[in-house]
């Protein structure tokens, strides 16, 4: 029945669903994702990206790195494994595609999810999918919040938990011997200590974490590129050649080469499932587009770029062989990809490597089941503890556990999970258009750095109290108006 609910799912309605998002909008925003990709630079370069507010709000740099350690995890390593061993090489090409298009689609929803966060009474800012469906869709749809925010408890809070945890836990046993028990106690000690100290705490782990995990695993895969660049057109003429049929390649053919690359892109990207912007909303910007941009980059550094080095080491190595592709799959792929390259060693690289990845995306996977409960009940402070208390014991559980049907039943929750929030998506392309024409104007008044003015946009059921201006956001949105009537613009 899973596999039946997986194969109608992935193979016909959420490809539908992800190329009338992605596609739709990058036409409707004239390209946003190719527009404002230098911008992307900026925007992390400038005192914006790394300031709080006066309630320490996370700040866009942070939250772009806490969406990265999400999107960041096993799907880099053991899912471009599985990809291409199921797959073929081409399924890597359309990781590609739904990467590109994806950037579209993240840009949509984490700049929706800003626009529709809303001010707690603490002064902290909620927001997601279950937000924007409930506030941008009205009161009928506010069923559908509910049932995205069980769906993302579900997948993320519990069945991405353990899932993480048995890959690191069977990783580190391969390369070390060292007992899936011991792993995961450790992994749920470790955790425990760091989820009780709340959203802060996370981002500040992740904040040294990310940036040493994605930048160690770059370094090794520009080794290994530098070691194979005279094969390196031939690798890229297989993946395209076999995305379209147009070579032998092991898998199921180009069909099975689609689904997986859409399959397995969208289980590392994220793009379209709605859970980066949980975690987009919280950050402290000056407009819902700097976020929709910066999390347009999540997306780029996960396929385009960690994606692809571990799609290149694997076809680079002898461990693949293009006429009989693979006797082993997975992460132990991986590891027998790089121990090809440069040694022994690799291995243990691969392990260790996971072990960052899967740690970091099981503390936003936290981060995403609070954030869910929270949309149900805002101060029971039992409720997280016990949920805090779940993630710990699941750490510990997935280590030890053979998840074949979990895997499959997360697959399935992963999918309505993605239905729901792509339904919501293409309900609100017209706010989110909005939103993006407002920041095109500024750019193009000659503001630097764009404000949200929640007044504009009172028709939206936008929360004021989460979009109050500064002095210096003011004075901004003063040049704007004189710049608007200047170019005998209406000052609105």
């Amino acid at each position: 029945m899973l596999e039946l609910i997986n194969d109608f799912l992935w193979s016909k309605v959420l490809i539908a669903l992800l190329i009338a998002v992605g596609v739709g909008f990058t036409v409707r925003s004239r390209f946003v994702q190719f527009r404002y990709f230098t911008r992307m630079f900026r925007i992390l370069g400038a005192s914006q990206a790394f300031k709080r507010d006066k309630h320490g709000h996370l700040s866009s740099f942070q939250a772009l790195l806490l969406s990265v350690a999400g999107r960041v995890g096993g799907g880099n390593i053991a899912g471009v494994a599985v990809a291409i061993t199921l797959g073929g090489p081409g399924a890597i090409f359309w990781m590609w595609v739904v990467g590109l298009m994806g950037m579209a689609t993240s840009f949509l929803e984490c700049t929706l999810a800003q626009a529709y966060k809303t001010a707690q009474p603490d002064g902290t800012y909620r927001g997601g999918p279950a937000y924007y469906i409930a506030h941008g869709l009205g009161r009928r749809w506010k069923w559908l919040a509910g049932v995205y925010s069980v769906l993302l408890l579900v997948t993320f809070g519990f069945g991405f938990t353990a899932l993480q945890s048995y890959a690191v836990a069977t990783s580190f046993d391969d390369a070390f011997g060292v007992p899936v028990l011991y792993t995961g106690l450790g992994m749920a000690v470790i955790v425990g200590l760091i989820i009780f100290g709340g959203i802060k705490r996370i981002a500040r782990v992740t904040e040294v974490l990310v940036p040493v995990m994605a930048i160690g695993y770059l370094l090794i895969a520009i080794v290994v590129l530098g070691m194979n660049l005279p094969r390196i057109p031939e690798v890229i003429m297989l993946i395209v050649n076999s995305a379209f049929g147009l070579e032998q390649a092991v898998g199921g053919g180009i069909g099975a080469a689609i689904m997986m690359g859409v399959k397995r892109g969208l289980f590392s990207n994220e793009a379209g499932l709605g859970s980066a912007p949980n975690v987009a909303a919280v950050a402290y910007v000056p407009h819902p587009a700097n976020q929709g941009i910066v999390q347009a980059f999540s997306v780029f550094i996960d396929t385009l770029i960690l994606c692809s080095c571990t799609a290149f080491i694997i076809l680079l190595s002898g461990a693949w062989d293009p006429a009989g592709g693979a006797e082993i799959g997975g992460v132990a792929l991986t590891q027998v990809s790089l121990a090809d390259h440069v040694g022994e060693w690799g291995r243990s690289f691969v392990s260790i490597a996971l072990l960052l990845f899967g740690f970091s995306t099981i503390l936003y996977n936290y981060y995403l089941g609070e954030n869910s409960l929270n949309f149900f009940s805002e101060s029971n402070l039992t409720l997280f503890n016990v949920f805090r208390v779940a993630v710990i014991g699941l750490c510990g559980w997935g280590a030890m556990t053979d998840l074949g049907t979990v895997f499959a039943f997360a697959d399935v929750t992963m999918g309505f999970l993605a239905l729901a929030n792509l339904i919501a998506l293409l309900m609100l392309f017209k706010p989110g258009l909005r939103i993006l024409r407002d920041f095109d104007d500024q750019i193009r008044a000659g503001i630097r750095h764009p404000v949200f003015n929640a007044e504009k946009f009172a028709d939206l059921d936008i929360d004021p109290a989460a979009w109050e201006i500064e002095p210096e956001d003011l004075q901004r949105l003063k040049q704007y108006g004189e710049a608007s009537a200047a170019s005998g613009q209406p000052v609105k």
